[in-house]
């Protein structure tokens, strides 16, 4: 593995992280910094929507502010790198969606829990890389 292949690796862990962290905080604007403009973000196998990075960013506003407490975790990602500038990543992550961001009982009615793989494909811009598709593949989901 030479240094840019470990740039690039160290690049795309942190794309990964900027996701999570722009979801968990409500910060949609931040997915600006994840995704292409023309990007393509696909929720449908959690019984979300499929779009662009606009309607899907209007789209988690919306539902996820019954969840103000959020966190998602990813796992370690697998990286494919394409000769042409691109690269496929999958990571595993497991989320929990909270109804308050106070200290509650643990068998509160409103927590979910869940799990699976995001599946991104990446391009690598002028300001670095960036995903134009996002593939959620939903594994399991427990509701309290």
């Amino acid at each position: 593995m030479d240094a840019r292949e470990l740039a690039d690796r160290l690049e795309i862990a942190d794309l990964l992280a900027r996701y999570t962290r722009a979801v968990d905080s409500g910060r949609w604007e931040r997915l600006d910094e994840v995704f292409t403009e023309d990007a393509v973000i696909d929720y449908s196998s959690a019984g979300g929507v499929r779009g662009g990075r606009e309607e899907v960013k209007a789209w988690l506003a919306e539902v996820l502010a019954h969840w103000p407490g959020r966190l998602h975790l990813i796992g370690a990602p697998v990286i494919d790198f394409g000769g042409d500038g691109e690269a496929r990543v999958s990571a595993p992550f497991t989320d929990t969606l909270a109804p308050s961001r106070e200290m509650v009982a643990a068998g509160t009615a409103g927590f979910l829990h869940g799990g699976g793989w995001y599946h991104h494909r990446l391009l690598r811009t002028p300001d670095g890389w960036r995903s134009v598709e996002l593939v959620e593949e939903q594994s399991w989901r427990t509701a309290r």
